[in-house]
């Protein structure tokens, strides 16, 4: 198999990731070679290019194919995730090297447009291998600290260009003009134009770099840049070099991308050669701009000045007993200090094993990824890929910085990088509940203890600094949905009840100094149960006033829903009351100006009662005044990231009461189907996310079904631009995970709206309750290709044998006892929920929370 790679160096690079042969084909190949011959035979195949070893390719992707097939029905999921996903058309995701909720996400910065530092497309030009980065954010750049870069040769060591402009490389191409990178869960490898071939892998707090020069590369060197972060905001750059050993100690402070917060970071970063041995290097020094300073150990000689890049640039012997010389980078991170940065890196690498660390890191992935197992009979494998790359980026954020926290000490986990609680408390913690909840449990006590140090549950979060809050206090959902799901193992997990609901209440009856950073306008919310759009209250910018009401309510209704299980009777009758608020922003007499005849819509209201008016087209694709409603702090208009329109749909405890509101379910669906067909759907944004399950709720599941399959086909797919917009930290692949598997979750409530699965069975393993729940679809053929039609409508419903109450939902309890859930399928759009008061999903107002 080998010689069959190495006669086509073409299909050697695109699965091994080398352009040296097989035989140096990263730790994870000899693992996964097959699933990536049939992902790259497969593309091949479909694909028009000419390649010049097309002869060969063909020959061995007969071969390789074959020999896949035999080993396929070990199915590994890490096969099945595409880490490009989104790196191009701003989704903004992370293709490097981490582990599960790893605080290190070492991988490639580009100056393209991509805020996690990678950009796919081929024009862009590679900045440098940076060790923290987020994926899937908005605001400005975050983080990309620290990078390294490799300097095959210039011709003296005070010669050598610096600065990340006079360095930037391009990438080598494939045949088919894409870069020459290969990224896989816990590694990511790239060729450069310079024929240095870089690799990368991550523990929790290190990474852990592989430069292999060029035998032209006759004294190989590589620099670190201590002030090019993602925003160029470093300030107070610190640098020192021990000349003997050449380790390299850096600190600088940063700027948040996302709020008004500074910090500071810290790095340690050692070297040594793979398969040679060298005593320390052979040049050193620190430098300013384009001049390194020889045999420096600090920065202490150069002149300071804002915006001047400084770092360190070091030299190495050559191996001259191999064509190539490889050198390993250790580099360790810490929030603290510079010795803890070096104490992380020895404690998670100390072997320098590249091989050991991509394993593990694998491993890591492999135990996540693996809780979900589908089939994949007439299933089409971009399908695959795309619920398991979504899944993937499902645990890339919040990073565990446990022992990283510059605030205070604790014995507590500690988690950061919340960004934000917006987007992520409607489908990704739901998601952790069904298959991770030990993880769960961890950030839940995590933003419990953040809770009791800061006084209010973290909404956004960088680097140990509150940023700007988008919507309510989304914490809270986020803390109820742990506890509804899992109140009866919180002490097993080690959340305390009583601390959890502190935390709420803080939340909901406490108001902040700021609440642009933390907690709720929570006073006048009490007082009036809205937010008046007319006056100015301290304590922050007082804007998205609609938009806010309706996350207090939904925050609101969570706490009720923890306070029910607690025992705490009229706290539960307080909040399910508040919860109820949305309704004072309800105006039954606006209309929209295009002539589509529906009435009432969610608008601002005075301090003195009366109403306000925001035009409902207002924020949408059909606005005359094209606004966006962004976080603004003089925008008055209510509303944030949706328009009135979509926000008047999104009341997701009390969805019976809206349909009420609208005139009935007819109506309902109608005003449903004009958000979709007039385009004020938008698949980016939050708030619209369960609109295409909306239709459950007046009894015709077959459309929220078609709707929701309608979304995938248009706007998630597996290639670079195959998001919509932003991942938003996993929200995005969390969302089109749970429409992938035929469901969705109402947090806080022990509800999942059901659909059908994209597969002919999807089962989910809760390693808490050891237990797995499959959903199993009788008479699968397949999906439609645009997601219309097709034998994909759930007429009937069986849980480990017997008929269920209802065909549009799913109680928690059927996932808890692990249970076989049967799908029985049909190509009738017009099937309903079923009989019986139980049959529709639960709302406020029908008793369903009481």
């Amino acid at each position: 198999m080998l010689n069959c790679l190495n006669s086509s160096p073409t299909l050697s690079r695109r699965l091994c990731g080398s352009h040296h042969s097989a035989r140096r084909c990263p730790p994870l190949i000899s693992l996964e070679l097959d699933h990536q011959i049939l992902r790259w035979s497969h593309r091949y195949k479909a694909s028009a290019v000419v390649h010049p070893q097309a002869p060969a390719m063909k020959t061995c992707l007969g071969l390789l194919a074959a020999a896949a097939v035999v080993s396929a029905a070990t199915f590994d999921p890490l096969s099945h995730v595409n880490l490009f996903i989104g790196t191009v058309n701003g989704g903004n995701t992370f293709p490097g090297a981490t582990i599960p909720h790893g605080m290190v996400k070492v991988g490639m910065d580009t100056d393209g447009d991509n805020f996690a530092g990678y950009d796919g497309r081929p024009e862009f030009n590679v900045t440098g291998f940076s060790q923290l980065h987020q994926s899937g954010t908005g605001g400005a750049v975050p983080l990309s600290n620290f990078k390294l870069f490799p300097v095959p040769e210039c011709p003296l060591f005070e010669q050598c260009l610096t600065t990340i402009a006079s360095r930037k490389t391009l990438r080598k191409l494939l045949p088919d003009g894409a870069p020459d990178d290969f990224a896989s869960p816990g590694y990511f490898a790239t060729n450069l134009s310079t024929d240095v071939r870089v690799e990368l892998a991550a523990t929790r707090r290190t990474g852990l770099h592989r430069y292999t020069f060029p035998s032209t590369s006759t004294t190989p060197r590589i620099l670190l840049d201590i002030t090019n972060d993602g925003q160029l905001s470093a300030i107070s750059p610190e640098l020192n070099i021990n000349p003997k050993t050449g380790r390299m100690t850096a600190s600088a402070n940063f700027a948040t991308s996302f709020g008004p917060g500074r910090y500071d970071a810290y790095a340690c970063v050692d070297f040594k050669g793979e398969g040679y041995t060298f005593n320390g290097p052979s040049e050193w020094g620190p430098y300013k701009i384009n001049y390194p300073d020889k045999n420096g150990v600090d920065l202490s000689q150069h002149y300071y000045s804002w915006g001047s890049e400084h770092g360190g640039l070091l030299s190495f012997p050559q191996d001259t007993a191999s064509d190539t010389t490889t050198i390993l980078a250790r580099v360790g991170i810490s929030f603290i200090s510079t010795a803890q940065a070096c104490s992380n890196a020895e404690e998670e690498i100390p072997d320098w094993d590249f091989s050991r660390v991509v394993s593990d890191s694998q491993t890591q992935w492999r135990d996540i990824l693996s809780r979900v197992e589908v089939g994949i009979e007439n299933v089409d494998p971009d399908t695959v890929t795309l619920l398991y790359s979504s899944l993937y980026r499902t645990h890339i954020v919040p990073g565990d910085y446990s022992g990283e926290n510059p605030g205070w000490k604790s014995s507590e986990p500690y988690y950061d990088a919340f960004y934000c609680n917006w987007d992520t408390y409607r489908t990704l913690f739901p998601l952790m509940s069904l298959h991770d909840p030990e993880n769960f449990a961890r950030i839940v006590r995590g933003m419990i203890n953040i809770q009791k140090h800061e006084g209010w549950l973290p909404e956004a979060r960088e680097a140990g600094k509150p940023q700007f809050i988008q919507g309510g206090s989304n914490g809270d959902p986020i803390l109820a949905e742990f506890f509804v799901k899992f109140s009866d193992h919180a002490t097993q997990l080690g959340v305390s009840a009583t601390d959890l609901y502190n935390a709420l209440l803080a939340d909901a009856e406490d108001q902040p100094s700021n609440w642009n950073l933390q907690g709720r306008q929570a006073d006048v919310w009490k007082e009036k149960g809205y937010i008046p759009s007319d006056t100015t209250y301290p304590g922050g910018a007082n804007t998205k006033q609609v938009s806010r009401a309706l996350e207090y309510a939904f925050d609101d209704f969570a706490i009720s829903q923890v306070a029910k299980i607690l025992g705490k009777t009229s706290d539960a009758k307080k909040y399910v009351s508040r919860a109820q608020n949305y309704f004072n922003n309800w105006n039954p007499n606006i209309t929209v100006a295009d002539g589509s005849g529906f009435s009432g819509f969610m608008q601002p209201k005075f301090a003195n009662g009366t109403w306000n008016f925001t035009d409902p087209r207002h924020c949408s694709v059909n606005d005359p005044l094209k606004a966006t409603c962004f976080l603004n702090a003089i925008r008055r208009d209510g509303f944030y990231e949706s328009s009135p329109i979509v926000y008047s749909q999104y009341v997701p405890q009390d969805t019976a009461h809206l349909i009420t509101l609208q005139g009935g379910n007819t109506e309902f669906i109608d005003r449903l189907d004009w958000i979709f067909d007039q385009n004020y759907f938008d698949s980016t944004d939050e708030p619209s996310q369960q609109i295409p399950f909306m239709y459950h709720y007046a009894n015709a599941p077959g459309l929220s079904t078609q709707r929701s399959r309608q979304i995938i086909s248009t706007w998630f797919n597996t290639s670079l631009t195959g998001l919509p917009g932003n991942d938003d930290s996993g929200a995005m692949g969390s969302y089109a995970f749970f429409y992938l598997a035929g469901l969705y979750p109402l947090p806080a409530t022990k509800q999942f709206l059901l659909s059908s699965p994209y597969f002919p069975q999807i089962s989910i393993y809760n390693p808490l309750f050891k237990k797995t729940t499959t959903i199993k679809s009788i008479n699968f053929t397949g999906n439609p290709e645009d997601g219309t039609g097709g034998n994909v409508f759930v007429k009937s419903v069986k849980v480990n044998g017997k008929p269920y109450k209802s065909n549009c939902y799913l109680e928690w309890d059927v996932f808890t006892a692990g249970s076989t859930v049967e799908l029985e399928l049909t190509d009738d759009i017009n099937v309903t929920c079923g009989t019986g008061k139980a049959a529709l999903p639960p709302s406020i107002s029908t008793g369903g929370y009481n």
